[in-house]
């Protein structure tokens, strides 16, 4: 059995007009309206619950914790094999990467989306479902993963490379995992790694009690007075979109340290869409880089770590 857990987005969304493809509104339609509009759908053991209805440029840590749980509960029970999670596209890269860190799941979780309403002449709603679904009842799969446009990403590297275009996902040094083609997956990498879940337990604090981690960027000008903001509000941690390899401007990395002083966590990254950040040796500064990591995945990493603390 698979189960099918809906989120809103714009595979749930409506349009007045079937030929318009941005002026529609999010999240209408219910998950059980999504399955009944793929007839081949009718071929698999589904099951399907409803945990959100929202536009995912919304998304937030209680639905998050509500998203969670359910997959985690769902995942526990023998007979499932793997679960299939509607979502919009704005966010899903961020969902899909909390899952991966927090449950690291065995069996199949396997995110998809839509850049076209339900309502559209064209939508792709329909054939991303389909090919979730069908990536979820492999055996050999996996993980946390995401199947967009006939490809299949892993969670660690996806990200939204195009506001409007079909092909809208990418994925940088060796993300991508298969391609689904006619119904058929064909494997171009490995599916995600085992590695220790952090658990349920680490998010259990009340969603307006979590840490507040925010995303700073380093640019021409930048003088460090959105760091001064954020340390008189109170922030418990900053994650930079560096220039470069993590390179900063005087007056940011002065901000930083001044941030880091006062015990905020802070961690550099790099705006570049692709590379990993890669500290110089011997390096002294009061910081941590992110690696590959994406500036909003990095953001994740810290927020997920002070919750442990």
């Amino acid at each position: 059995m698979l189960v099918i857990l809906g989120t809103g987005g714009t595979i749930a969304g409506q349009a007045a007009d079937a030929a318009d493809n941005v002026g529609y509104k999010a999240g209408e339609l219910a998950v059980e309206q999504l399955i009944q509009a793929v007839p081949s759908l009718r071929t698999y053991p589904l099951e399907c619950e409803q945990v959100a209805q929202l536009d995912s440029k919304d998304m937030d840590f209680a639905t998050w914790q509500r998203l969670a749980r359910a997959v985690a509960g769902h995942l526990a029970r023998p007979e499932v094999q793997g679960l299939v999670i509607t979502h919009g596209t704005d966010t899903l890269e961020e969902t899909a990467f909390f899952l991966q860190r927090l449950l690291a799941p065995t069996k199949p979780v396997v995110l998809t989306a839509a850049m076209r309403p339900a309502t559209a002449l064209l939508a792709d709603g329909p054939q991303n479902l389909l090919d979730a679904v069908r990536v979820a009842s492999l055996p050999s799969a996996r993980g946390v993963v995401t199947v967009v446009g006939g490809k299949v990403y892993g969670s660690e590297q996806v990200r939204k490379v195009h506001s409007y275009r079909l092909d809208a996902f990418a994925s940088s040094d060796g993300g991508q995992l298969a391609l689904v083609e006619e119904g058929v997956v064909r494997l171009t990498g490995a599916w995600p790694a085992n590695e220790a879940a952090l658990g349920l337990a680490s998010i259990d604090r009340p969603a307006e009690l979590w840490p507040r981690v925010q995303i700073v960027w380093n640019h021409v000008g930048a003088d460090g007075c959105v760091v001064d903001a954020l340390l008189a509000q109170g922030v418990d941690g900053i994650v930079v979109a560096a220039t470069g390899n993590g390179t900063l401007s005087t007056g940011l990395e002065a901000a930083l340290r001044r941030a880091s002083a006062q015990g905020v966590a802070v961690v550099i990254g790099t705006r570049c869409d692709s590379g990993a950040v890669i500290a110089a040796p011997n390096t002294q500064a009061p910081w941590r880089t992110a690696g590959a990591l994406s500036p909003v995945k990095s953001r994740i990493e810290l927020l997920l770590a002070l919750l442990e603390v």
